[in-house]
């Protein structure tokens, strides 16, 4: 069983809009944009990245905009729901703040005995809030939600599959615990992880498969301190039979990639450098930062891509 692994790194969708998407994150949802990129892999579409002050790892969540992408079909082999922790007794603050911003689908209940209010964000895609009592990460309070309400993080992800065994077993290898289970829904940690060490599998065999478009999540990122660390994950992974991509460099982290048994896209991400490392922490996210090989397109891109704002 591997002990690197700590939780959750980042979690990266798919959207429609980079304009409403952006929005929606830094208005509604109070978030810091800390990283205005591309996406290394199709330079012509935004990579935005969203948390908090610093952009912590458990605390991002990124986006790649497709303009005018269609919505995706929900339904197996995919994260369902993305949570974000609260602080306790903020859930009907956050009911009321979703609905004045005339957010869809706003309901209100009750998961594992924390207060969750869910809600689908400009794509569609499910998204909840979660009161999560002694989370004491410093919230990002720039964009108008103060220090006793703001999100503090990710609290976890719902991965909704046809059946959970083959995905249980890996979660347990990367040092995840069963550690509760809710009608379909088990509920594993990381002990000692970092706060954002929750995932849910929900099972549900008669539901049809996922269609990834916009409101889709693209893939789920753990965490692990170093490189050192993701090279003896990555041993690991390849020693029990899994296909994992070498090292990418990602500009703000190291990343590999496999495909997990549920059809879920994962990713092993460091923590380090950061995304301090080509902006000042006070002006982050402001300027178009582009990883190297796409410089020369400065001024194509700048051209082509959706402003902010």
């Amino acid at each position: 069983m591997l002990q690197q692994i700590k939780g959750l790194h980042h979690v990266t969708s798919l959207a429609s809009s980079a304009r409403d998407n952006n929005a929606f994150f830094t208005d509604v949802l109070g978030l810091r944009r800390v990283k205005k990129t591309v996406n290394f892999d199709a330079p012509d579409v935004y990579h935005l990245y969203y948390g908090d002050e610093a952009g912590a790892p458990g605390t991002v969540v990124t986006y790649f905009p497709f303009p005018n992408a269609a919505r995706g079909r929900r339904g197996t082999g995919e994260v369902g729901e993305v949570r974000f922790a609260i602080p306790e007794g903020t859930a009907g603050h956050w009911a009321e703040r979703l609905g004045n911003h005339g957010v869809d689908n706003i309901a209100t209940d009750t998961l594992f005995g924390q207060a969750r209010v869910g809600f689908d964000g400009p794509d569609g895609e499910r998204l909840a809030l979660i009161e999560a009592p002694g989370d004491d990460r410093a919230p990002w309070t720039g964009n108008g939600v103060g220090a006793e309400a703001g999100i503090r993080g990710f609290h976890s992800v719902d991965m909704r599959l046809r059946d959970d065994g083959a995905q249980g077993e890996l979660l347990r290898f990367m040092g995840y615990e069963a550690v509760a289970k809710d009608g379909a829904i088990t509920r594993y940690a990381v002990p000692g992880g970092n706060p954002a060490n929750v995932i849910d599998i929900e099972t549900r065999p008669d539901a049809a498969p996922a269609g990834q478009s916009a409101g889709s999540v693209h893939h789920v990122a753990f965490a692990v301190e170093n490189r050192a660390r993701q090279l003896e994950v990555r041993e690991a992974l390849i020693d029990t039979g899994y296909q994992v991509t070498p090292v990418i460099d990602r500009d703000y982290f190291w990343a590999i990639y496999f495909r997990s048994p549920g059809g879920v896209l994962f990713e092993v991400a460091t923590n380090e450098p950061g995304f301090a490392r080509d902006e000042d922490r006070a002006h982050l996210g402001e300027a178009l930062k582009l990883p190297a090989q796409h410089e020369h397109l400065r001024s194509a891109l700048e051209k082509h891509l959706e402003p902010l704002e």
